[in-house]
């Protein structure tokens, strides 16, 4: 009896802790690389064996990104090894192309902006949200060297002016 009360117990706390979103991997580079215009979030279609992996948090985004090909929208680089206990057909190909589920609306407007200007569709990060596989896309416009040295300066210039702010406060 008592067991059984312990594994209630456990059920209970679990439901009690807030289902936020858990992040898996997220691509820090991307924000220093381009200048990211609009996100959206999306659903993956995943197997199993990739959801196990994602789940033990194990996902590499580094050189990942979306593309739209015959009204589908698709991620490629993500790197997501195989579950240690998935063994023979159970794996799977750790650097497939993985189907993104959007609205199709939201698809036709990535067309139009990717076709008008010289954009790319990134992927900022992977995670969890009430259960399911999401990866946060950032529509993206890459940098050119001077302007990360801009963008460095200008973040520079505004952590001083806090700090001095703060220093001034006191």
């Amino acid at each position: 009896m008592a067991q059984a009360k312990k594994t209630k117990a456990k059920r209970d706390a679990k439901k009690a802790e807030p289902s936020g979103d858990r992040t898996v991997a997220s691509n820090r580079r991307a924000r220093h690389d381009y200048d990211i215009l609009e996100t959206f979030e999306c659903g993956m279609v995943l197997t199993g064996s990739e959801v196990k992996s994602l789940r033990e948090g194990k996902a590499q985004l580094a050189d990942a990104y979306a593309r739209v090909d015959n009204r589908e929208l698709w991620l490629f680089g993500l790197h997501v090894p195989p579950w240690k206990f998935a063994v023979g057909f159970g794996t799977h190909d750790p650097d497939r192309k993985r189907k993104l589920l959007v609205h199709r609306h939201e698809i036709e407007d990535l067309i139009v902006q990717t076709q008008r200007q010289p954009l790319t569709l990134i992927p900022l990060k992977v995670y969890f949200h009430e259960g399911k596989a999401k990866v946060e896309l950032g529509l993206a416009r890459g940098r050119k060297v001077h302007d990360k040295r801009h963008a460095i300066r200008e973040r520079d210039e505004k952590r001083e002016a806090d700090r001095a702010h703060r220093n001034a406060s006191r």
